[in-house]
């Protein structure tokens, strides 16, 4: 039997501190723990919630940051994958919205559940390092999205 795959409006935030850095997670696929990969906070819209909101939602979730809607950029990019997660298939619509914050305490404790058992780590990334560190990330257009995230307004 072939799974239909859930399809997903997801808001993906590139949040940038005063040096031009990104906050990312580092974490891993349940079906496949010995892979982790670096990737951008964000999630998938709530009904009758707009991206802008949803980002601002998912960046208070997932590490503890508030900012209001209005505060991010406009979106840098927007594209469709096809991807599972946990043996789950998903096409996502991601939409990557930058957001300029202050040196900010990262928390997990808003976490869903899943979320705080697969995410590993934090770390604040200039495109330059990730790209040179050899480590995993998606989307792999990432650099260039960190680059465009921190470009002066």
């Amino acid at each position: 039997m072939t799974e239909i795959p859930l399809r997903r409006f997801t808001a993906r935030v590139l949040p940038v501190d005063a040096r031009g850095r990104v906050l990312l997670l580092y974490g891993f696929d349940p079906a496949h723990p010995d892979s982790p990969y670096w990737f951008t906070i964000g999630g998938a819209a709530e009904k009758e919630e707009s991206l802008e909101q949803a980002a601002a939602r998912e960046l208070f979730e997932e590490v503890g940051i508030t900012a209001e809607p209005e505060r991010f950029g406009r979106p840098l990019e927007s594209h469709t994958v096809e991807f599972s997660f946990a043996d789950r298939a998903y096409v996502q619509d991601q939409t990557y919205f930058p957001v300029r914050v202050d040196a900010a305490e990262v928390r997990f404790d808003h976490m869903e559940e899943i979320e705080l058992a697969t995410t590993l780590g934090h770390r604040w990334w200039s495109a330059d390092e990730l790209e040179a560190s050899g480590e995993v990330y998606h989307p792999p257009i990432l650099p260039a999205l960190i680059r465009r995230a921190a470009a002066p307004s």
